[in-house]
């Protein structure tokens, strides 16, 4: 999972001399140019053609340390062809020893480099636009919130509330189906009593992101739900949210909720 502090190490690393591979990998599925495991032509041409500039200029020292290192990334993708999200970004030297892998959930764009650093631009670039972020999604009875970096979710927590008790607590169980379970009623309509224990709800809730923030190194957090409640929610929270929809998301897949949140 890419961090600031990866990027600063990727920043800081210097070789000396050619000799840091550095692989953007686009393996997108649902890319159209993808079809039928386009990217594994991409990579074997992108590194037969480092190899033959190598070769062309008899650089014999940084051709035996390429080779090396293009036999580690090749074992390196067919063992994890299962991880493949929509791209694949690797950063890899001998001496000094560099190897620093990530697998995304971010569109990349296939390129390849061999120079005496990292080529982090495009890294950098996939970083800004989806740092390190929750997701909030609050809604009547419950809280979910995403943990998410470079478009990947880390964790998926679930808080309830329970307006008979009028406390809440971390979800640990479903019902045979998978629902949440909430109470013993439904709840048809919001009394003022009902109204004023949601409103504490939230507020207890808000605390609880701003120190989530602070231990997960967000750099931001996005806001979604049904307009009352996203707006309420909203207002709990001591800075802005980065955004705040209008769309109620609590029972999308993680992926589904990247797409409308992240990628809006």
């Amino acid at each position: 999972m890419t961090s600031s502090k990866d990027l600063q190490t990727l920043r800081d690393f210097h070789s000396g001399t050619r000799g840091v591979l550095s692989i953007y990998l686009n393996t997108n599925p649902g890319d159209p140019e993808q079809l039928n495991g386009a990217w594994d032509i991409h990579l074997k041409n992108g590194l037969k053609q480092i190899e033959k500039s190598l070769s062309d200029s008899q650089k014999e020292d940084e051709l035996n340390f390429f080779s090396k290192i293009k036999k580690k990334v090749l074992k390196e993708i067919d063992d994890n062809k299962k991880e493949f999200n929509k791209g694949l970004v690797i950063f890899a030297s001998e001496d000094p020893e560099l190897w620093s892998v990530h697998y995304v959930q971010v569109p990349v764009k296939s390129s390849f480099h061999w120079e005496d650093h990292p080529v982090i631009e495009q890294l950098e670039y996939m970083y800004k636009a989806y740092p390190e972020a929750g997701i909030v999604l609050p809604s009547f009875g419950e809280v979910r919130i995403l943990d998410t970096a470079m478009g990947v979710v880390k964790e998926d927590m679930t808080y309830i509330f329970d307006p008979n008790l009028e406390v809440w607590g971390e979800l640990k169980d479903m019902d045979p189906d998978g629902n949440h379970v909430i109470g013993n009623s439904h709840i048809d309509f919001l009394d003022a009593r009902l109204r004023e224990n949601l409103q504490r709800f939230f507020k207890g809730m808000g605390t609880n992101i701003e120190r989530l923030k602070k231990e997960r190194g967000w750099i931001e957090v996005h806001v979604s739900g049904e307009t009352e409640y996203a707006l309420a929610f909203a207002k709990t929270l001591r800075e802005e949210p980065a955004s705040c929809i209008f769309k109620n998301l609590n029972n999308s897949k993680p992926v589904e909720i990247i797409k409308h949140v992240l990628e809006k």
